[in-house]
């Protein structure tokens, strides 16, 4: 009799470990954004009025108006927001006032406010906002600036007293025939060169542009030249003429000065050669 085999018995299935979820922790994920930097500088500021004649006191409005408005234009939002001081509030602005404002008042003395530290809502009021301000009639005491802006202004008087110690002495005639008119004929070289020494130490500014114009350096020469007679200009001050011929140079255009329409003459082709002329008979 056959013998029947057994099917073969089924292996036993492999254990299987779970598979856990990973666990996020929301402390790790999450993070709080960074508060924006506080750029202000907490310190004592003194604020001044910009105009030379300074009251005794001067008040300023602290409150929006229709006589004097207080109005700020916020350009990150777009439209003009309403500012005021108010004592008990730590902003200037009325939309981000709370509860009752108690209102303050802003008064200099002897044309000047000190303003402590804490009272940081008042100096951002006078520092940035406030229409005083933004029009320049109050301004904060800055002596970092103040003395930037002298360097300044000693570095370009010592740039035109160096200036004029190396001009010769036409330039410095053409120069101060500006500011003195006709009476720089009469002067002497040592009276011309220390004119104009005093000339570009108090108005360096000046000196400096009129160093670099031509057109004074020509309009000198034709003063020059109508002073000798080498050219004659007409009693309307409308014609230029040759002082031994009369015959006639140029005609002065309609509505300017006579000799600024002469130096323009002179950088011109015909104008040169009468220039040139002029400066040898000089």
């Amino acid at each position: 009799m056959a013998q029947t085999k057994k099917a073969p018995a089924k292996k036993a299935a492999a254990k299987t470990k779970p598979v856990e979820a990973p666990t996020i922790n929301v402390e790790d994920t999450y993070k709080e954004p960074p508060l924006p930097k506080n750029t202000w500088e907490y310190k004592d500021r003194l604020y001044e009025l910009t105009s030379s004649k300074k009251p005794l006191v001067f008040t300023v409005p602290t409150m929006h108006t229709d006589r004097k408005p207080l109005l700020y234009f916020d350009e990150e939002l777009g439209y003009q927001r309403e500012i005021r001081y108010a004592t008990n509030q730590k902003t200037c602005f009325v939309d981000e006032q709370k509860g009752t404002a108690t209102l303050g008042r802003i008064v200099f003395r002897d044309g000047s406010l000190s303003v402590p530290k804490e009272n940081v809502a008042l100096q951002k009021l006078l520092s940035l906002y406030h229409p005083y301000t933004l029009k320049g009639v109050i301004a904060e005491y800055k002596p970092e600036t103040i003395a930037e802006e002298q360097v300044d202004y000693i570095e370009m008087e010592l740039e035109a007293m160096n200036m004029a110690k190396s001009m010769d002495i036409d330039e410095a005639e053409g120069i101060l025939r500006v500011e003195f008119g006709s009476k720089v004929s009469d002067m002497s070289s040592k009276e011309l060169k220390r004119d104009l020494l005093v000339f570009a130490r108090r108005n360096p500014v000046l000196f400096i542009e009129l160093a670099g114009d031509e057109n004074v350096h020509l309009r000198n020469i034709g003063i020059k030249a109508t002073e000798a007679g080498l050219i004659n200009l007409s009693p309307d001050n409308r014609t230029f003429s040759y002082g031994s011929t009369g015959r006639k140079l140029m005609t002065v255009p309609f509505d300017e000065h006579p000799y600024s329409a002469l130096a323009a003459y002179f950088k011109t082709d015909e104008g040169m050669e009468v220039l040139s002329t002029i400066e040898k008979r000089l």
